[in-house]
């Protein structure tokens, strides 16, 4: 793992921890909801993104930026806040979920991302709104801040991701020390040395049979090692195996060619929004997105709120982990 400069001492007061010996009520997700309003933004002369809006029509607005790269968002997005009073906008970034062409690397980047989130702002006549990002969305809603700080009212982050090439090693290499079986699995008899560049070899390939298997092994390893309670996913139909290649090939595009140098790192650049609302909330247990990101961002960063939840890992859906956004959530709504 790479060495990281010292990081200024964060104040004890942005820290609490969600702790387990001080049990508080679970929150269950807001009542499913019917999108009011969507429909698909032409970004570039490749890519047409699809976005929605559920809730109050009238409320304060807030983004809602999916992890991955390349998940795509989901009915369960919209249940975390309430529809009485926000105005909750979903979209699929280039490539995922109804977002066409499906799984496309053509001018997909981090900076293209971006660009899509400001020019979707601007098509709904939004002025400003708040940030709702978990681990790959979590990278967004950092950049997209220091970008246009004056855009956002609040960053609600999840399971922190810097894009640096320390969490990709932990990926790719440094959670068989938690999950050896589910590696194991995932290597598949390739070379540990050069085990991304394989998957990604295999995924953009021309070999449609090989690329769908290793879509199946890569996605099968994550939600393996995603929740804090063991669950299994299994692919049956032929849309859901296409879905799986092109999340794993555009996040093994993404951890292969767009990782961010430590000169470019996202904490360097927090004192374009330090002023601006935020809450930092991780998992202890998280194995996708190790807890050490999010503790260099509390410390680069002590004006955030930094809450830690003891029996959590990555999924949202981790009954604390899904309590604490809820009433982060909720708290926000003081916030103009």
């Amino acid at each position: 793992m790479t060495n990281h400069p010292p990081l200024q001492k964060a104040s004890p007061k942005s820290l609490s921890y969600a702790s387990a010996l001080h049990p508080r009520p679970m929150r269950d997700l807001f009542p499913p909801l019917t999108p009011y309003s969507q429909g698909f933004l032409s970004v570039d002369d490749t890519h047409t993104i699809y976005w929605e809006q559920s809730g109050n029509p009238d409320g304060v607005p807030v983004i809602v930026l999916h992890g991955g790269p390349g998940a795509g968002a989901t009915s369960i997005h919209r249940r975390f806040f309430d529809p009485d009073f926000y105005r909750i906008i979903i979209f699929d970034q280039r490539g995922a979920g109804r977002s066409h062409p499906l799984g496309s690397l053509t001018n997909n980047t981090l900076g293209d991302i971006l660009d899509d989130t400001e020019k979707l702002r601007i098509h709904l006549k939004i002025e400003r709104w708040h940030l709702f990002g978990g681990s790959w969305g979590s990278t967004l809603a950092l950049s997209y801040a220091q970008k246009h700080p004056e855009r956002c009212i609040s960053l609600c982050l999840r399971s922190i991701f810097l894009m640096e090439q320390y969490e990709i090693d932990w990926f790719m290499t440094g959670m068989s020390t938690i999950f050896p079986e589910a590696w194991e699995n995932f290597i598949d008899g390739r070379d540990q040395a050069d085990l991304l560049k394989s998957y990604y070899e295999d995924l953009i390939g021309h070999d449609d049979r090989a690329a769908i298997e290793a879509a199946l092994r890569w996605n099968a390893y994550e939600s393996t090692c995603a929740s804090f309670y063991p669950q299994k996913e299994t692919l049956v139909s032929d849309d859901q195996r296409f879905y799986a290649l092109a999340m794993a090939k555009i996040e093994a595009h993404y951890f292969y060619t767009q990782v961010i140098g430590a000169e470019d790192s996202l904490l360097k650049n927090i004192r374009k929004i330090r002023s601006i609302p935020a809450t930092i909330i991780q998992g202890r247990y998280d194995m996708i997105c190790p807890m050490a990101s999010a503790n260099r961002l509390h410390l680069a960063w002590p004006e955030a709120d930094y809450i830690i939840v003891p029996d959590a890992g990555h999924s949202f859906l981790d009954p604390t982990l899904r309590t604490r956004l809820i009433e982060t959530t909720e708290n926000l709504k003081n916030l103009k």
